[in-house]
């Protein structure tokens, strides 16, 4: 059961530091005015997008590789799929880096950065199957599971890692794909329109 729950912990380590990095450091940048020094240089949106989810990633990659670090001291991983592991962790550090940008953006305040992850990350993300399998659910929150983005992210990250999982990898990716796909485009959308950026 601990080698089970590893993969779950590492990257819901991975997700919450990636969201919380990007999200804490966009808006203060908004609240302090150095956004406007960034707005008056000639740097596109998409170059203002990446280096903050740059930044993002680089924290959640690094606690998920200290969370693994720890985790030996109670059991240890095979990584029967180390290019699908690392593939999932790039996607997921990705896709939450960007999300964080979107909540930054929105955010009116330093309690609006925090709701969503209070009430809807952490949610997510502990009925996304870090603690059990899915297949032990009733039918019913069973087909509730599968509408969790984050329970595809977990599950492939297992694949890679144990080599067990509980639905097809090419699934997960897809959804982790199509999840960074169309937050990035909202995100590069917002920043170009200048949403709570410019006024």
């Amino acid at each position: 059961y601990m080698e089970y729950i590893i993969p779950g912990l590492i990257l819901m380590s991975v997700i919450t530091n990636s969201y919380s990095n990007v999200v804490t450091s966009f808006y203060s940048t908004r609240f302090h005015k150095n956004i406007e020094e960034m707005l008056i240089s000639p740097m596109p949106a998409y170059i203002l997008m990446l280096g903050f989810v740059a930044g993002g990633m680089a924290r959640g990659l690094v606690v998920g590789l200290v969370v693994w670090l720890v985790s030996l001291l109670f059991a240890s991983l095979t990584f029967p799929n180390l290019g699908l592991t690392l593939v999932v962790l790039l996607l997921t550090s990705a896709v939450f880096s960007v999300a964080g940008m979107i909540n930054g953006i929105y955010a009116k305040s330093f309690d609006g950065i925090s709701i969503i992850p209070t009430f809807i990350l952490m949610p997510l993300t502990y009925l996304g199957g870090i603690f059990y399998s899915v297949e032990m659910l009733p039918k019913f929150w069973h087909n509730i599971t599968l509408f969790n983005p984050i329970f595809y992210m977990i599950d492939a990250f297992r694949h890679g890692s144990m080599g067990v999982g509980d639905i097809e990898t090419h699934y997960s990716l897809l959804i982790l794909s199509i999840c960074l796909i169309v937050l990035a485009a909202i995100c590069l959308q917002l920043l170009v329109r200048g949403v709570r950026i410019r006024n």
